[in-house]
């Protein structure tokens, strides 16, 4: 293969596609100077055209952290990173619907050759120079249409950058467009009114869960190196679960969340990293963490932290397996069983493994959960719902949060915050004995994506939208760091996790643990869907 690896030769191909005049002087003069180079059989970096570059199959079967890798000596081009993922979005999207809201080719086209440029002059950027990035469409994207999934919200361009966007934007992330998420992020079913439904890479009539759904998808069907999510009831972790790869919900305050007009009563959603290497995800953590004094609440630590060394030691670790809580939540026949053979797993990497009783009552944690959850997105919603016209337009789940937020009285928040406290105090208590905790990421399969959510549950009937997914609540709330780590394949041949738990601001520990878990396992290297393979 001939390499186009050397500026001028990029230029010039830009030139040809912009459809520019062929007689034009300046794009002869690019030409011929592409010609020189490539004819001295030396090019930028000190590559020999006779090397073979990769081909585009390649470079979107790469894990981030190696693409990143071969961007900075110049074996790639930015220019080529980019063309060949946004061949592999065209080949794919329209089957699975992950990405929206795509931006102009050729204006990506023409980022990616700055960024080439800014190599050329010595200006590297970051891990992200270069890389294709589509944003969660919760995310406020400067210039770029953010609905949240909301006809309500369907052109609306914000006109700044969230703080994720921004570090990924410094860090020479190129942002290509963003990532389809359900309704307001209500739910874990990636379906809305403005895009259509975001379906499974592994099996096409099923969901990929969610809210960052869209990412999980594009990740597992290689349109993106690695992606961000953000997680307020498993948002991260349910998404990673069902779609194979590693999702990090980080501790409260890691990441900072905004910028936001309401910085401190919101405790419970965070962004975070998912991607296909537990080290994607620990490189991508940290760009995206450290304070910001627009996040009050956020936390100062130094980010370079989670670049550091995955490898380690977990011999005499114990890890606690809770299971379904001692039968509180219903499972799908076969979730147990996958996550229960993976406790080999730990026990081969020299980890104590014992099954534990529940540390704190269920049942009180989600009457804790609900309380929490309606005052926070009722009042967030409030101000559609007041307007009978945008009320009309919102589904039944966001005017029913509303509608119980409505009901709430002073007394019921202090008395489920102070309930919080003794859940926190419980688990504080429990990890003076244990490293990890291990808990199943969903109670049932990937579904119909038809399915808006599931009704029933080994028999058991399903109150709200979210009680399928209550095995996440109680950590959210606990505001732990928690990764899901993929666990195998159900018999229909859909995916399941598991996730991985520890303490409070534990998460680059969590993240080594997950790395010696996927070097023990390797799911998602063996596992790749046949729709993102090169036909």
């Amino acid at each position: 293969m001939k390499i186009r690896n050397d500026l001028a030769t990029q230029e010039a191909a830009t030139f040809c596609d912009s459809g520019d005049n062929p007689q034009n002087p300046r794009r002869r003069e690019i030409l011929l100077t592409a010609g020189g180079v490539v004819a001295s059989g030396l090019l930028p970096g000190g590559l020999s055209s006779a090397m073979a570059a990769p081909k585009g199959a390649d470079i979107v079967a790469m894990d981030a952290t190696a693409l990143s890798a071969i961007i900075k000596r110049r074996e790639v081009s930015c220019v080529e990173v980019m063309d060949a993922y946004l061949a592999q979005i065209k080949r794919v999207n329209p089957r699975v619907n992950a990405i929206v809201a795509l931006q102009d080719e050729g204006k990506l086209r023409a980022q990616a050759l700055e960024r080439d440029r800014q190599l050329a002059r010595g200006q590297y950027m970051g891990w992200m120079h270069g890389m294709p990035q589509a944003v969660k469409d919760t995310a406020a994207t400067a210039g770029i249409v953010t609905t949240q999934g909301s006809p309500i919200l369907k052109d609306y361009v914000p006109k700044e950058d969230a703080i994720i966007v921004e570090r990924a934007k410094r860090a020479g992330a190129i942002i290509i467009g963003k990532t389809n998420v359900p309704e307001f992020a209500l739910g874990s079913n990636t379906v809305n009114p403005v895009y259509g439904d975001t379906v499974n890479p592994f099996d096409l009539t099923k969901t990929v869960g969610g809210s960052s759904g869209g990412t999980a998808a594009a990740l597992v069907a290689r349109m993106l190196p690695v992606g961000d999510g953000s997680d307020f009831g498993g948002s991260i972790r349910n998404p990673s679960a069902f779609c194979n790869i590693y999702g990090l919900r980080p501790t409260a305050g890691v990441v900072p969340f905004g910028p936001s007009p309401e910085v401190f009563i919101q405790q419970f959603a965070t962004e975070g990293p998912m991607g296909r290497t537990v080290k994607d995800v620990a490189m991508l953590l940290s760009i995206q963490a450290g304070f910001d004094k627009r996040a009050p609440l956020s936390v100062h630590l130094d980010p370079k932290l989670f670049a550091g060394k995955l490898e380690r030691s977990f011999k005499g670790a114990r890890v606690a397996w809770l299971g379904d809580w001692g039968g509180y939540y219903p499972m799908e026949p076969g979730v147990m069983e996958l996550c229960q053979a993976q406790l080999k797993t730990f026990s081969n990497l020299g980890c104590i493994v014992e099954p534990v009783k529940p540390m704190f009552d269920p049942a009180v944690l989600w009457k804790m959960w609900l309380t929490h959850r309606q005052f926070i997105i009722g009042n967030y919603l409030g101000t559609f719902y007041a307007k009978p016209e945008l009320r009309a337009l919102m589904k039944a789940d966001a005017r029913w949060e509303v509608e119980q937020s409505l009901k709430l009285k002073p007394q019921d928040l202090f008395e489920s915050s102070a309930a919080r406290t003794e859940w926190v105090m419980a688990l504080n208590t429990f990890f003076e004995k244990y490293d990890f905790i291990v808990t199943p990421t969903a109670q049932v399969f990937p579904f119909d994506v038809k399915t808006l959510w599931p009704k029933v549950v080994a028999g058991r009937t399903m109150e709200t939208y979210h009680q399928w997914m209550g095995i996440v609540l109680p950590w959210t709330l606990a505001g732990t760091p928690i990764m899901n780590i993929p666990v195998g394949f159900s018999a229909g041949g859909v995916p399941m996790g598991m996730q991985l738990i520890g303490k409070r601001h534990d998460d680059f520990r969590v993240m080594q643990m997950a790395r010696a878990y996927e070097q023990a396992t390797g799911w998602v290297q063996k596992n790749v869907p046949a729709i993102a393979k090169a036909g």
